[in-house]
């Protein structure tokens, strides 16, 4: 008995060993003859082609084998210029295959196939290439941390329904991945589909979800042989034509430039836009801004997107830095007003190196110049011109070096500075950050030191440091840290930092459960507690308690609740804006409720609600969001979204007096309504709309003077008016046409409008009449870019 009990359970462990311990392995061949993307794989090779099969469950059944039914079969050939990949998926039911058609880089409600391609096999990076059955493809750099789908490359692909399903067949040029310059070529790969209305994704090797590194979890592509990684050079040329016209004057302008992709060898790249235009670029969600830190904007340029992972370490580069708003302002005379005052900077000229090393190390440069750029000054009494810089020549410079190492851990140096010419403002900030994982990806070390340098009129200098545990695998997790700010560590120039001169404890614990129940698709809990305390007065700038529970059902709909609790008053050190001062925050519980119904449903639901109770008498605050999004066919969506907040009692800084500095108790109410429009001429050409209106106010009712404890007594002799009312109004509608591989033609109409007055106007008919009677702007744009592969035009002549 006892020996029978041995081999069991030795059986038992060498099958388990073989299933998820194992790396499965495809062997690929060579061909000389000519292969035809258009997904009907007639060619005699792809018969003698070996075939990747067994896919097993990802989502939401991890390691669940593929049923006989949904097959699917995989297969690679390649020659001296590109790997081709075809794809076989078996459905019972093809008419069922769900295919809405969306545009470039978004999945939508459909089934799709993907490879990830690691060169050097080393589980750092993928280079992912996804085909939706509507013939979308979307593809993306991946690392553990950062998915870049900003990120395109130029690669071939076609689709097919049949009876039995549909088939995939790609051409991925090697000029669009990275592998080194040797002689046999071993390739990290995985294979994934998607099926939507089972909302279910395959692997082919499996991916195990109790582990959190997932590429390192790829299987092994082995015989190519003999490949020369080709001369990586592409020009981007584009000409663009603007017309604006308001109610005060008109204009047209033409503009032409030139991008520039090279690589410089087999593993880095260089990016250059030699004349920018970013006219084309999604509009800014603007707000009221009450807060006393400025609004953090999203980056929407291409150049400043795409590519950008290494720069992303350590959180010292905020893009929106350069060619933002000036950092001057003119010395005014007696009799001096600013008549003009840009918002924002011109871009000169912007270059970026990448890459990685066949030995992991990562090197990244990036370097932007930016214009000399004045504000328009006139004297009043003598009608006097005169302009004044406000924002010098300057140059930004960021250098990155990441090291990584055992496939899931790096030690990285950062490197900003900012150099402005004159007696403007220079700033230098370095940090040196690490990130440990065990071999089994089951703990984490982590932590960074950071130092900031400025050269202003008075130099200051500061630091940053923080380390980090986690245990990363499981269903059980955990975390500690901790982290030092000093009072002067300053890294705006290039970064974004609000808050300093602190020191924190954090810890959290999360039970998950990841394979369905009979309740559950999925399952999650998650313990959060911080503290964080002033340096300088030793008192609690924030604390919480915070609980958050997440699940999916069994019908794929997904549920989310959290409460916070902050058990202690807080004191905010920024909302004065006074060196030294600071104000009281009372206790205070949050909540909210989220739910987001089954996507594959042309009908769909995100919805939540949210609330914040105070310990100080009727100071709440209410949320709502309503999200509703309907697919009339595979080609035409609409997508609403309602956002409503409420600030009852709400108190925040207006000014100051001879008394000192006067706060304001205020209701504040904000209303933003976004429509999202898509009809879908073909899975290369779409007609698109972005509608936003956005209205917030804010009404004062009583006033206080902020005292030096912290806490405020009332100032009933203050009557200045401190009221907002604000209105933004935007609206786009585009025509995108991807007219040949990485090119596109880019029609855009743009209306915008900005009230924003001390009168309260509460009547939503009356902002609305009052925004559309201002002085809307209209432009009317026509770009157009042609991408040109050298290897491509070499091979013509």
């Amino acid at each position: 008995m006892t020996k029978f009990l041995n081999i069991l359970v030795f059986s038992i462990f060498l099958s388990n060993s073989l299933l998820y311990g194992q790396k499965k392995t495809l062997n690929t061949k060579s061909i000389t003859s000519k292969i035809f993307v258009d997904g009907k794989l007639s060619e005699v090779e792809w018969n003698t082609a070996e075939t990747a099969s067994n896919f097993v469950m990802y989502q939401p059944d991890n390691g669940k084998p593929i049923s006989e039914n949904k097959k699917t079969e995989v297969k690679i050939l390649y020659d001296n210029d590109a790997v081709y990949i075809a794809a076989i998926m078996h459905d019972e039911n093809p008419s069922k295959i769900k295919k809405e058609i969306t545009n470039r880089d978004s999945f939508g409600v459909t089934d799709y196939f993907s490879v990830f391609i690691n060169g050097f096999n080393d589980g750092q990076q993928d280079f992912r290439f996804y085909v939706t059955a509507a013939g979308v493809q979307i593809d993306c750099i991946t690392t553990e941390s950062y998915n870049d789908y900003s990120w395109d490359a130029i690669w071939d692909s076609k689709t097919t329904i049949t009876e039995q399903g549909w088939v995939v067949e790609m051409k991925i040029p090697y000029a669009a991945i990275r592998f080194p310059n040797t002689k046999k070529q071993t390739w990290g790969i995985n294979f994934l589909r998607s099926i939507e209305r089972d909302v279910q994704i395959y692997s082919w090797n499996r991916i195990d979800t109790k582990i959190g590194a997932e590429l390192t979890q790829n299987g092994i592509l082995e015989g190519i042989e003999n490949i020369k990684t080709p001369t990586r050079l592409f020009f981007i040329p584009y000409a663009s034509f603007y017309n604006q016209k308001d109610d005060n004057q008109s204009d047209s302008t033409f503009k032409g430039g030139l991008d520039i992709k090279y690589g410089i060898n087999d593993a880095f790249t260089l990016d250059a836009i030699l004349v920018p235009d970013f006219g084309q670029t999604k509009f800014d969600n603007i707000v009221l801004n009450l807060e006393p830190f400025e609004q953090q904007l999203n980056e929407n340029r291409p150049f400043f997107t795409e590519g950008t992972e290494l720069f992303s370490k350590g959180n010292l580069f905020y893009s929106r830095r350069i060619g933002g708003e000036p950092t001057g302002y003119p010395d005014l005379a007696k009799n001096e007003v600013v008549t003009k005052y840009p918002g924002t900077v011109d871009l000169l000229n912007a270059i970026k190196i990448s890459g990685r090393t066949k030995n992991g190390l990562g090197v990244g440069f990036l370097n932007a110049i930016t214009e000399k750029t004045f504000a328009t000054i006139r004297d009043t009494v003598t009608q006097n011109i005169r302009k004044e810089v406000i924002e010098p020549l300057a140059n930004y410079n960021v250098v990155v070096l990441d090291q990584r190492f055992n496939k899931n851990s790096s030690v990285t140096f950062i490197n900003t500075n900012t150099t402005r010419n004159g007696d403007f403002r220079d700033a230098n900030v370095a940090g040196l950050l690490f990130d440990l994982n065990t071999k089994k990806n089951s703990y984490n070390l982590n932590g960074d030191f950071k130092y900031s340098t400025i050269n202003t009129t008075e130099d200051y200098n500061g630091f940053k440091t923080s380390l980090g545990f986690k245990k990363t695998s499981g269903k059980i997790r955990y975390e500690f840290s901790g982290k030092y700010i000093s009072e002067d560590y300053d890294v705006n120039d290039l970064g974004i930092i609000f808050y300093t001169n602190y020191h924190a404890a954090y810890a959290n614990a999360s039970y998950r459960i990841l394979n369905p129940t009979s309740i559950f698709n999925t399952f999650k809990i998650i313990e959060e507690a911080n503290l964080e305390i002033q340096n300088t007065t030793g008192k609690i700038q924030e604390n919480f308690l915070k609980t958050t529970i997440g699940a999916k059902s069994k019908n794929n709909t997904y549920y989310e609740f959290s409460v916070l609790y902050a058990p202690k008053e807080t004191f905010d050190f920024y909302q004065p804006l006074a060196s030294g001062r600071y104000v009281y925050i009372p206790k205070r519980l949050t909540s909210y409720f989220g739910f987001e119904l089954n996507r594959n449903h042309p009908l769909t639901v995100d919805a939540t609600v949210s609330t914040a109770q105070y310990d100080e008498e009727n100071r709440q605050t209410y949320g709502i969001y309503i999200n509703p999004k309907y697919r009339f066919n595979n080609q035409f969506s609409l997508e609403y979204a309602f956002d409503y907040l409420t600030k009852r009692n709400d108190r925040g800084r207006v000014g100051s007096d001879s008394n000192g500095i006067v706060f304001a108790e205020r209701n504040r109410e904000t209303l933003q309504n976004t429509l999202t429009g898509k009809f879908a001429l073909t899975n290369r050409m779409a007609l698109n709309l972005d509608v936003r209106y956005y209205w917030s106010y804010a009404e004062n009712h009583e006033f206080f003077t902020l005292q030096e404890n912290g806490y405020l007594t009332p100032n009933p002799s203050y009557n200045l008016n401190k009221n907002r009312n604000y209105n933004s109004w935007n609206l786009d509608l585009s025509y995108s046409w991807w007219f040949a591989p990485g090119s596109q033609m880019y029609i855009l109409y743009r209306n915008y409008g900005l009230e924003d007055t001390r009168q309260v106007e509460k009547d939503l008919s009356s902002n609305l009449k009052n925004i559309f009677n201002s002085n809307l702007t209209n432009i009317i744009s026509v770009s157009i870019r042609y991408y040109i592969d050298y290897n491509v035009v070499k091979n013509k002549f």
